[in-house]
């Protein structure tokens, strides 16, 4: 079988009961579940939640993305083989931890296939958590600028590049567009300040003021969790995007759980620490592949330059990328999974026609 058959890049078109319009992410595609399925499944499975919850069924894919687009590759090759199971096996491996350590819940209910997971509906908050414990990315190049102030945090002179910071940084940005914030731009992915999310708690889909303090220490909690974890694998956990929301346990007590994904290389970067001590910097994150891209092609700024989107978008919509290319990404996605969780990543040969059996065997929600 070829492996462009193993990769699943097209998962929106699964024949998943719902009577809602499926959800297509970069990665993830999204089913909510009738009502009646919800409320039998919670009770067939007794799943920890309000009984009228909504469920929805969460497909990862293969396809990979980066500076806003979808690649592909050489042969029909739509996808990375492995990256959708290793990036599930990592959020599962770390979703599990939180919740063994008394950190927080996450979304997850139940995982019947490794590219699928059965969510609760949660009111997201409207922030990209993101955490930084050494100067690199983004954040460098506004310091090489002259900038001092990120997030409203005042950053000391004389750092380097790819140094490690005093301390852990919050340096949030927004999830989607916030319209009416003072002081918030009304665009997708702006940094933001402490006191802009204490100010306007509730545009940000707070409960109450204090929560925020809370989603603060489940941020920390949850990194230095994984940084120690990856530490004994002799990796460096550089920095991450968390997401947080709101769900209703069983008893009908709201709380602030973990959602999306966690500690995985689409939303971190995480570093080769014997590479790191000689020098080097070896990424086994997507920060590797946005490396090749930018290498791959003659001119980079397209890559850079948002102001030449419709270049790029065209860029990765006429460029099959060779499959070399594509199979040493899938070796940093799947070598760095099964680091983590200690086994290795089976590559399914029909992830499609597997999922469908196990929804319809097991859970009953395809007719």
């Amino acid at each position: 079988m070829s492996l462009a058959n193993k990769v699943l890049a097209v998962n929106n078109d699964l024949p998943i009961r719902t009577d809602k319009p499926v959800h297509s992410g970069k990665v993830r595609s999204v089913y909510w579940l009738t009502e009646a399925d919800s409320k039998r499944l919670i009770e067939e499975k007794g799943y920890d939640v309000g009984a009228d919850a909504p469920l929805a069924i969460m497909v990862i894919s293969d396809r990979i993305s980066a500076f806003d687009c979808i690649w592909h590759g050489e042969g029909g090759m739509n996808g990375v083989p492995g990256k959708g199971a290793a990036l599930n096996a990592i959020s599962n491996h770390w979703f599990k931890l939180f919740k063994e350590q008394g950190l927080a819940d996450s979304h997850i209910l139940d995982i019947p296939h490794p590219f699928v997971w059965i969510v609760q509906k949660a009111r997201p908050v409207m922030i990209e958590a993101i955490a930084r414990q050494y100067i690199t990315g983004s954040m460098w190049r506004s310091y090489e600028k002259g900038e001092r102030e990120f997030c409203g945090i005042n950053i000391a002179e004389g750092l380097s590049n790819n140094q490690k910071l005093p301390t852990l940084l919050i340096t949030p940005s927004t999830k989607g567009i916030l319209e009416g914030v003072p002081g918030v731009p009304a665009v997708d992915d702006v940094n933001i300040t402490r006191n802009n999310i204490e100010d306007n708690f509730e545009a940000f889909n707070f409960t109450q003021k204090s929560d925020i303090s809370f989603y603060e220490k489940l941020l920390k909690e949850g990194f230095d969790v994984i940084s120690s974890e990856l530490a004994k694998i002799d990796q460096i956990f550089v920095d991450t995007k968390f997401e947080f929301g709101y769900v209703n346990d069983k008893a009908g007590n709201e709380k602030l759980i973990y959602m999306d994904e966690v500690g995985t290389p689409d939303s971190s970067r995480i570093w080769d620490g014997a590479a790191f001590l000689d020098g080097k910097i070896v990424e086994n994150s997507k920060e590797d592949f946005r490396q090749l891209l930018l290498k791959h092609f003659p001119d980079p700024d397209i890559l850079l330059n948002k102001d030449r989107m419709v270049e790029r978008l065209a860029l990765a919509k006429d460029n099959a990328l060779p499959a070399e290319v594509l199979m040493k990404i899938s070796a940093t996605y799947t070598g760095i999974a099964e680091k983590i969780i200690g086994k290795k990543i089976v590559l399914s040969d029909n992830p499609k026609a597997e999922i469908v059996d196990i929804l319809r065997e097991q859970y009953g929600l395809i007719d």
